[in-house]
């Protein structure tokens, strides 16, 4: 429960400080709240419609989180009150009883609104049928092109307000996921070097680090959720936006979300590595010493490259970025490390074996990660 209250604290605090999820969540419940009091004054007040009910209800739904959605949404929404009001009026006909047009109909409707081309707007050829016939009115082809005149108004509401009145561009969300998935793949890498630097370290620790790169996963899988979303906002908006001098600034290219699937990959792999170095019961041994630390260093080198790009990405001036990092420091730990990975060599070829696959790792990591800041 106490938890639940920071979360919402937490959530209005960042909707009065500033742009963000926040308070995109606040202005799209507001349009919809506002497209809704917009159909039931049009509908309810001038129009004095007896059955206006139907007018807010579609306008509420429809605004969504995009405007092309609305469209979309709009046309399957209609059909499917069409089809519902259809086969309500032909169940009342058929049975001249409220409750058996019910039973015919809602069955029926319920199969049809599975139909892929309804997509998520199926369960309301059913809900239009029980709103058609609990009314208590004669179901009659007036009565019923007057409800589907009502739904055509609120749906022509909905889409406006959602178009014309601060239209949603999700663009902001792929730079944000960008940012926290800099950021959290620092996270784990410093997480890591930190505890190879600890006199012990078992399968315990890893069992952290694995966690934190499933969280990178599910992160990842969240930026491409944002991508798809900023694609899909820009349908229909970028044009007249462009026209009227408001097109939004440009995201960040796709071919970002492969640079860091890639670190994500790496990250995974790598903590793996060391999962299965520390299980007692498999052969593959961690390697030890100094060159132990060497990697730790190496691993915290490029957590702080992460980071310093997630603070460019939402243009913050990072204190310390990649500059620091010098490509001297670098080669300095690589040949350090090759150094100790010959010497292991000529010990045991399980910790070699270990360490040639935890270098390999970093390296992949440092080349995704630091030519990139640097270029900007």
């Amino acid at each position: 429960m106490w938890q639940g209250t920071c979360a919402v604290g937490r959530s209005v605090r960042a909707a009065w400080q500033g742009p963000g999820r926040e308070r995109d969540l606040v202005v799209q419940s507001l349009k919809a709240a506002g497209a809704a009091l917009i159909a039931w004054a049009v509908a309810g007040v001038w129009l004095d419609d007896p059955m206006a009910l139907m007018a807010p209800w579609v306008a509420l739904v429809l605004v969504q989180a995009t405007v092309y959605s609305s469209i979309r949404q709009a046309a399957q929404l209609f059909a499917a009150i069409c089809v519902g009001a259809l086969v309500a009026s032909a169940a009342q006909a058929l049975t001249d009883d409220n409750t058996g047009a019910l039973m015919v109909s809602l069955p029926v409707l319920m199969l049809i609104g599975n139909w892929y081309r309804f997509g998520g707007q199926g369960i309301y050829t059913a809900t239009t049928a029980v709103f058609v016939l609990a009314s208590g009115t004669a179901v009659s082809a007036s009565a019923v092109g007057h409800r589907v005149g009502q739904a055509a108004l609120g749906a022509a509401i909905g889409v406006a307000v959602n178009a014309f009145v601060l239209p949603p561009i999700h663009l902001r969300d792929v730079r944000e996921n960008l940012a926290a998935l800099a950021r959290e793949a620092g996270d784990v890498l410093h997480s890591v070097a930190d505890d190879l630097r600890q006199a012990e370290w078992d399968a315990q620790t890893t069992t952290g680090w694995s966690s934190g790169a499933a969280r990178l996963q599910r992160r990842l899988k969240a930026l491409e959720s944002a991508r798809s979303w900023s694609q899909e906002s820009l349908r229909l908006t970028y044009g007249p936006l462009r026209a009227l001098r408001r097109a939004p600034a440009p995201v960040p290219p796709e071919e970002e979300d492969q640079r860091w699937s890639r670190v994500t990959g790496n990250i995974t792999a790598l903590t793996r590595t060391l999962a299965v170095a520390a299980d007692e019961h498999r052969t593959p041994a961690p390697p030890q010493g100094a060159v132990l630390d060497l990697y730790a260093r190496l691993l915290k080198l490029i957590g702080d490259s992460c980071h310093a790009e997630a603070g460019l990405r939402l243009g913050e001036s990072a204190e310390s970025g990649p500059e620091e990092a010098t490509e001297a420091t670098m080669e300095e730990l690589h040949r350090r490390l090759q150094e100790g990975l010959r010497e292991h060599a000529g010990q045991e070829a399980a910790r070699t074996a270990v360490l040639g696959t935890l270098l390999l790792q970093a390296e992949n990591l440092w080349a995704d990660i630091v030519p990139k800041p640097r270029q900007q």
